[in-house]
C-alpha cells in the first residue's frame, strides 16, 4: 500500500490517502480512524454501476465498524452533476437523519465525488466527507484538492466549494473494471499533470501507458500492480503539493507553482463539454484535445518548440482514441469560453506551455482570434486512432 499525506496549512487541515489493490474492504476501519468515534451515521453517495460491482463490500466494511449506512443512488453521466441532483442529495441526507458529527462517502467517479463533497459542504453548513474514487481519474486528479461542484446551464463547475476531505482511499483494483473510455479520460489527467508541472511524471506515465492503457498487456500482474500504484501515487503527491501551496487557486497567482497550472486544457475541455450538452466527451477525453490546442497556441506564440508538441500529441495518441471533435462549430466554442470560470476580469487566463512539464500562464489578450482560431481547427483535427 502507498499512503500520500496531504497538507493545508493555511486551514491547519490534513489528511490520508491511501492506495493499494483490495483497500475497499479496509474502508470501515479507515473511515472509523479518521472520523472518530462519535460518527454514528454514514450517507453514501454513487451511482448504480459502481454500486452494482462495489456497494455491498462497501457497505460491509463500514457496518463492521459500527456505521448506520443509508444509500442514494444518483443518475450516472456529466450531464446528472446538476442542481437537481444537489437538490435531491440534500433531501436524501435529511431523510436519513444525518448530523453534524456524521459523514458522507463518496463511491464512484469524478461526477459522484464533485457531486457527493458539495452536498457535504452545503449541507447543515458543512459534514465530515470521504472520497472512495473508482477511475483512473477520479484517482488522480479529481478526488485530490478539494474541489466540490456542480454544472449549470452557463457553464461547467460554476457552482461549487472547497471542501477537504477526511479520508481518500483509492482501490486500484476497480481499475480492472473500467471501460476503455474511462481509462482513456483518465490517462489524459494524468498526461496533463504531467505536462503542466512535472517532467519525471510526464516521462513516468508515458512508460507505463506503453505497456498498454488497460494494464492487460503487462506478463507480470504483480510487478504492474506496483508500478500502477506507484505512479497514482506520484500523481497525487504532484497534485497534493500544489493545492497545499494554492488550495484556493489565487486570481493573482501566475508562477508556476500556481494551481492554475492544472487548468492545462481545460479552456477548450470546459467549452467542449458544455456546447455538446455534456453528452459527447468524458471530462478527460475534452482534456486531451485541450492539451493539444493549448500546445498549438504555445508554439504559434514562439514558447514551445515543434518537436515538444509532436511529444504530447504522441502521449495523448497514446491515451487511447477520442470522439470526433472537427465538426464542432469553432465560434460556439469561443463563445463557450467566455463563461469560463478560471476567467478573471473578463479575460481568459491560459495554461500554456514552455515545455513539457513548464507551463506559463498567458493573459487571454495575449493570445489573439486568429491565433486562437487555428489552434482550435488544427487541434481539433486530431483523431486519434486504436494504437496496437
Amino acid at each position: 500500500m502507498q499512503t500520500v499525506n496531504v497538507r493545508v496549512p493555511a486551514r491547519e487541515i490534513k489528511f490520508e490517502i491511501r492506495i493499494g489493490s483490495g483497500l475497499i474492504s479496509e474502508l470501515g476501519e479507515a473511515a472509523r480512524k479518521a472520523l472518530g468515534t462519535g460518527t454514528r451515521r454514514a450517507a453514501l453517495i454513487s451511482n448504480r454501476k459502481v454500486f452494482d460491482l462495489f456497494g455491498e463490500k462497501v457497505l460491509r466494511a463500514l457496518r463492521s465498524s459500527g456505521f448506520d449506512c443509508s444509500v442514494w443512488l444518483m443518475k450516472d453521466g456529466e450531464q446528472h452533476k446538476s442542481m437537481r441532483s444537489l437538490e435531491q442529495a440534500l433531501k436524501f441526507f435529511s431523510e436519513s437523519g444525518l448530523a453534524r458529527n456524521d459523514a458522507v462517502i463518496a463511491l464512484g467517479g469524478g461526477v459522484v465525488g464533485d457531486l457527493a463533497g458539495f452536498a457535504a459542504a452545503t449541507y447543515l453548513r458543512g459534514v465530515a466527507f470521504i472520497n472512495v474514487p473508482t477511475t483512473l481519474l477520479a484517482q488522480i486528479d479529481a478526488s485530490v484538492g478539494g474541489k466540490t461542484g456542480i454544472n449549470t446551464g452557463a457553464g461547467k463547475n460554476l457552482v461549487g466549494a472547497f471542501h477537504q476531505p477526511r479520508l481518500v482511499l483509492i482501490d486500484t483494483d476497480t481499475l480492472q473494471s473500467l471501460p476503455r473510455r474511462e481509462l482513456t479520460a483518465g490517462w489524459c489527467e494524468a498526461v496533463k499533470q504531467g505536462a503542466a508541472g512535472d517532467r519525471k511524471l510526464f516521462d513516468r506515465t508515458v512508460r507505463l501507458l506503453r505497456r498498454g492503457p488497460d494494464f492487460s498487456q503487462c506478463s507480470d500482474t504483480e510487478k504492474s500492480q506496483t508500478e500502477v500504484c506507484a505512479t497514482i501515487a506520484a500523481h497525487c503527491r504532484f497534485k497534493a503539493a500544489i493545492v497545499a501551496g494554492d488550495e484556493r487557486e489565487a486570481t493573482d497567482r501566475t508562477d508556476r507553482r500556481s494551481r492554475k497550472i492544472l487548468n492545462f486544457g481545460h479552456t477548450t475541455a470546459h467549452a467542449l463539454e458544455a456546447v455538446t450538452n455534456y453528452r459527447r466527451f468524458r471530462h478527460g477525453e475534452a482534456v486531451g484535445y485541450g492539451m493539444i490546442v493549448a500546445a498549438e497556441i504555445s508554439k504559434s506564440l514562439g514558447m514551445l518548440k515543434p518537436g515538444e508538441l509532436e511529444l504530447l500529441r504522441r502521449a495523448v495518441r497514446a491515451c487511447g482514441p477520442l470522439p470526433r471533435a472537427d465538426d464542432i462549430k469553432i465560434d460556439e466554442l469561443i463563445g463557450a469560453m467566455k463563461g469560463d470560470k478560471k476567467s478573471v476580469g473578463g479575460q481568459i487566463k491560459w495554461v500554456l506551455l514552455e515545455a513539457i512539464g513548464t507551463a506559463r500562464i498567458v493573459d487571454g489578450h495575449e493570445v489573439n482570434r486568429r491565433a486562437l482560431r487555428k489552434a482550435l481547427h488544427d487541434g481539433l483535427q486530431m483523431r486519434v486512432k486504436e494504437t496496437t
